[in-house]
């Protein structure tokens, strides 16, 4: 079932989401001593990740975090690198307990798949942070996505729109440098999280929006498998909201 909040403007819609958040991790760690989260990246979580880092009372050492995706053949280093945005705004701000981070220029992206599904296929991810993105992708689950494998990460090929989404948020100079694949967590992984938390302000997001959330689930619009999940909660601005 998923629920849609729409918020008066981004940093409102940030610190709803942010709230609702702080308050599953404080009550995952008051239960298990611990708390597995999924992170997204991207320009559409600015606000919302700010405005985390921020919540009162949270035992960020009791954390852990896994990474919801990243492009194949990036370093680190890299302005666009997700891990680079990742450390910036979270891992350095508030030093959680555990970060397992993918490693996008791995040697065999495949093997890195494994490694990573494998800490991730032992642990029940209490929240998943995810976008809805401009094609309507899920983490970088281009349409047409697969929703049947059920291996935790997937090496997974970039459509055009998705690396114009990309450019056009000014991670990259030219669309030639944006990379081609990427390493993702499947479809199947992200709808086992016991919560999902999906944030999406802008115009831009609004038909995406309206497809996923109104259409029919199919793999030719991704995040309508969120339709699918028992516990979604899906924040908008009135610009991704206005074709609803």
């Amino acid at each position: 079932m998923i629920d849609i909040r729409v918020m008066p403007d981004k940093r409102a819609l940030g610190e709803a989401a942010a709230a609702d958040a702080a308050a599953i991790l404080r009550e995952a760690i008051a239960r298990e001593g611990r708390a597995h989260v999924v992170a997204a990246t991207g320009a559409s979580q600015f606000e919302f990740l700010e405005a985390l880092v921020r919540a009162p009372g949270i035992d960020w050492p009791k954390t852990v975090f896994f990474h919801l995706d990243e492009y194949v053949g990036l370093p680190d280093s890299h302005p666009a690198s997700f891990r680079r945005y990742l450390r910036e705004r979270i891992v350095d701000r508030v030093h959680p307990g555990t970060f397992h981070f993918i490693a996008g220029d791995a040697r065999d992206p495949a093997a890195e798949c494994r490694r990573v599904g494998g800490l991730i296929g032992v642990c029940a991810i209490d929240v998943a942070f995810v976008g809805i993105g401009e094609n309507g992708h899920l983490a970088f689950n281009d349409p047409p996505a697969d929703f049947e494998t059920q291996d935790p990460y997937l090496v997974v090929d970039l459509d055009e729109a998705c690396r114009r989404q990309q450019l056009g948020e000014g991670w990259f100079e030219r669309l030639d440098d944006v990379p081609r694949r990427a390493i993702s967590m499947s479809v199947a992984q992200i709808l086992r999280s016991r919560r999902i938390l999906c944030v999406v302000p802008d115009a831009r997001k609004a038909q995406a929006v309206k497809a996923s959330l109104q259409g029919g689930i199919s793999p030719l619009r991704p995040a309508s498998a969120l339709q699918r999940h028992a516990a979604t909660t899906v924040y908008l601005d009135p610009d991704s909201a206005s074709l609803l």
